[in-house]
């Protein structure tokens, strides 16, 4: 008998049978895990497995390759700010990158801090200006934790750690603007705030959504899990009419 009780972010539920669900759930310990939970489609539970709430979660299995038995507690509920459109975008599309890209069972206590800091931000700033950064950040640690991260340290072209203005859609290596001269069009456009810290506006916040969803889509979502990016897009758009 294998078992597991531990803080939890709920990341992704799926409907199974009649009245139950499979949760992925996102810990520190132990990293991301699935279980089932009885009656999770019941009314006293839906509120509970709402993505991005944190749970006390209880996971018993006999085996380690079987499916676990899980039972919860919420301990923080962010339900509340699915009834605003921007936040629970967000909210949506972290939590759901998260259950698609992170193998299960393996710890990722970076990833989970960083999603829960996000989350945070969310709940904390609806407007989109306090967490955006924030998102693209995360995106660009689950690159990194999962082994595709971005060189942004010099140039490729020249060996340059300054002026670096643009990225590689396909060896994700940086490029100095000397480096970029007349193939800019075929890069990424590399935003200050990732390579020199401090706070961005929107139009390098965007070019940041737009470098990170490339080598998202290019490297974290394999075929099967390309479902979950029209929640990204939706965020996108969303973002865009917001600040229009």
């Amino acid at each position: 008998m294998t078992s597991l009780v531990a803080s939890a972010i709920v990341c992704a539920v799926r409907s199974h049978g009649e009245h139950g669900a499979i949760v992925r759930a996102l810990t520190q310990e132990a990293g991301l895990l699935a279980g089932y939970v009885p009656g999770g489609r019941s009314s006293r539970l839906r509120p509970v497995l709402i993505p991005g709430n944190i749970v006390r979660a209880s996971f018993r299995a006999r085996t380690a390759e079987q499916l676990a038995s899980l039972s919860v507690e919420l301990e923080h509920s962010r339900g509340p700010l699915l009834a605003e459109p921007l936040p629970a975008a967000a909210i949506d599309w972290a939590c759901a990158l998260a259950a698609a890209a992170l193998p299960e069972g393996a710890p990722y206590p970076a990833v989970h801090a960083t999603l829960a800091a996000v989350l945070d931000a969310v709940e904390a700033a609806p407007a989109a200006r306090g967490w955006a950064v924030a998102l693209v950040r995360y995106e660009l640690l689950l690159l990194a934790e999962l082994g595709f991260g971005l060189d942004l340290a010099e140039c490729a072209a020249t060996g340059a750690r300054d002026g670096l203005t643009y990225v590689s859609p396909r060896t994700g290596r940086a490029v100095s603007a000397a480096g970029a001269a007349g193939h800019e069009h075929k890069l990424l456009p590399l935003p200050a705030f990732l390579t020199q810290g401090g706070e961005a506006g929107w139009p390098d916040i965007f070019a940041g959504l737009a470098l990170t969803g490339h080598f998202v889509r290019q490297s974290l979502l394999p075929e099967r899990r390309v479902d979950i990016l029209p929640a990204r897009e939706r965020l996108v758009d969303r973002l865009k009419r917001a600040v229009a």
